[in-house]
């Protein structure tokens, strides 16, 4: 406990004794005044002495007043003075920081861009590349089967019929192929997919290459042989291209925007397939959807679709948003 040392000015303030004659002083202060407050123990610590002539009016008198140190004196933080340079100073940094961070984002969407770009080229030439030859391929296996004069309808049937079943096909081998392989033993190779991308492709594509080159062996094969069983076997193939066209405009495009879709935005059902990928990419019912076109009903198998309708409404926000 530290002793304060202070000068008190009373307006009334009398001794009813004089000092000199040995009894003890006593004060009478005004009962409004709330200035001054000399507790027993200081007293008795401190022997109080009072000239006579403090029995005029308006006085001054000496009190000791007990506190706490640490509430009695104030120190100056000697990095505080000065202020104003150091705020300047601050606020040099503060500019230059937002400089930085301002030139560091549009590097960044500069390189967005431009991957968007590559990405896009390499999608537009695939598609076009992969569409003429799937149609120059039909045209001339069936023009070569008619040399004989006879319409070949069974293996007509047989190719566009194989051609849709292997389109559907592909969406259920996919969801089983991304559950029990692509989660599990070839993490590895997915989990470039469920990270941040840097560049324009991830690790993750080689699975595109892979699934292609049974497409390639079955398109081949049907059509340099005539038969039921090699006009199986390209229909096959035609429908696992058509399959991977479509995958990778509402996979690759629409979802993870990795390159422009225009209008097929804009498609009910597809929105809807998109916000069900996106909910897969959030993990909130162990990974379900596994799958791509019918991700919206394994998420209605598992009771998601609330959480499905909230993500089809933040899509949309987010693309009015977008320029």
């Amino acid at each position: 406990m530290a002793v304060g040392f202070s000068i008190a000015s009373l307006h009334v303030f009398r001794l009813t004794q004089n000092a000199f004659f040995g009894s003890e002083p006593k004060l009478i202060l005004n009962p409004a005044s709330t200035s001054i407050l000399l507790s027993s123990p200081i007293r008795r610590q401190f022997d109080l002495v009072v000239p006579y002539s403090v029995r005029r009016k308006n006085s001054t008198m000496v009190s000791f007043v007990a506190g706490n140190a640490k509430s009695d004196y104030t120190i100056k933080d000697p990095n505080k003075e000065g202020g104003g340079e150091d705020e300047g100073e601050e606020d040099k940094v503060d500019e230059v920081e937002r400089q930085i961070s301002s030139a560091r984002l549009e590097e960044k969407l500069a390189r967005k861009q431009s991957e968007r770009f590559t990405y896009l080229v390499a999608a537009v030439m695939s598609t076009f590349g992969i569409t003429s030859m799937a149609v120059m391929a039909v045209y001339y296996r069936f023009h070569w089967q008619m040399e004989g004069g006879e319409i070949p309808y069974s293996e007509m049937f047989g190719t566009f019929a194989l051609s849709v079943g292997a389109a559907v096909g592909m969406e259920f081998w996919a969801r089983w192929a991304h559950k029990a392989l692509w989660h599990a033993s070839l993490w590895n190779m997915h989990e470039s997919h469920h990270r941040p991308r840097e560049g324009a492709f991830e690790l993750n594509d080689v699975f595109a290459i892979i699934n292609a080159v049974p497409a390639i062996a079955l398109l081949y094969y049907g059509f340099f042989n005539k038969g039921l069983i090699p006009c199986f076997s390209f229909g096959a193939g035609l429908g696992i291209t058509v399959f991977g066209m479509a995958y990778m405009f509402v996979h690759d495009g629409l979802v993870h925007k990795r390159f422009a879709v225009g209008p097929i935005a804009n498609v009910p059902y597809l929105r809807k397939v998109a916000a069900a990928h996106q909910l897969h990419h959030s993990e909130k019912f162990d990974g379900v959807p596994y799958g791509l076109f019918l991700g919206p009903k394994e998420l209605e198998e598992v009771g998601g679709l609330d959480e499905l309708e909230k993500e089809i409404n933040r899509r949309i926000k987010l693309a009015k948003k977008t320029p």
